[in-house]
């Protein structure tokens, strides 16, 4: 059978190509695929245990079989579908309309902070909580030049909304919104906005919280970080558990 393998992050610089097409024996699950790849590369041996694994833009276990035709992602840990239609991100959309509920999505231009928030106001709520990840001038001491970041566009989509909707399931709130930029950033530019409304803050505070922290770990978006001297991809926290096993 045929699969279709995808490299996203460090791991993709490391392979020297985004992609691969891969024969393997009918009933080949995901530890033999690596197999495979770390074989025909030996170099990334070290970075094996560390991935997460997804088939067919689902988080797979590495038992899992495959089939013909799947599309198997290799993962490194993220720093932090297709692209939708961006909801009026730029100051030039002009006036935002008052969509209410849930909404995540990955955009190419910059974030209107305040025309998202302003937008989902309403009379029920007593609290916007706003969460903007800025791009900063330094890392560890090294002056930062630009950002670029990558992503598993419909992968990560995916995953943001089911943190929006596992927000809603633990927490009381009206409203919650995931916008992350992928592409070039400058300094001081806005990378990834997360609002939440509620009728309480303490509700918004938690929710807007435990979005960005899980995002961070889970959605497949990552980070390269230029620099005077060089450029590297940022050391992403480890995947949960539950993901790399």
């Amino acid at each position: 059978m045929r699969v279709k393998v995808l490299f996203f992050g460090s791991l993709r610089d490391a392979m020297g190509r985004a992609a691969e097409t891969l024969t393997l024996p009918d009933q080949a699950d995901l530890h033999q695929l690596l197999e495979v790849v770390s074989r025909d590369k030996p170099s990334i041996s070290a970075l094996i245990p560390s991935l997460a694994l997804s088939v067919n833009e689902e988080y797979a276990r590495r038992d899992t079989k495959l089939k013909d035709g799947d599309e198997v992602a290799l993962l490194p840990p993220v720093s932090g579908g297709v692209d939708r239609p961006p909801f009026a991100t730029e100051e030039k959309d002009g006036p935002l309309k008052n969509v209410l509920g849930r909404h995540s999505e990955l955009v190419t231009t910059k974030i209107n902070t305040a025309g998202i928030a302003n937008s989902m106001k309403r009379g029920e709520d007593g609290a916007v909580v706003v969460f903007e990840g800025i791009v900063r001038n330094n890392t560890r001491g090294r002056r930062t030049l630009y950002l670029d970041y990558d992503a598993y566009p419909q992968m990560a989509v995916k995953q943001m909304d089911m943190l929006v909707d596992e927000a809603f399931a633990k927490y009381q709130i009206d409203q919650a919104w995931i916008v992350h930029r992928v592409g070039r950033m400058e300094i001081s530019e806005t990378s990834v906005l997360i609002v939440v409304t509620s009728a309480h803050r303490g509700a918004a505070f938690d929710a807007c919280r435990f979005l960005i922290d899980t995002l961070k770990k889970t959605v497949p978006i990552w980070k390269k970080e230029f620099f005077e001297d060089g450029a590297v991809w940022a050391d992403g926290e480890p995947f949960p558990e539950k993901l790399v096993n």
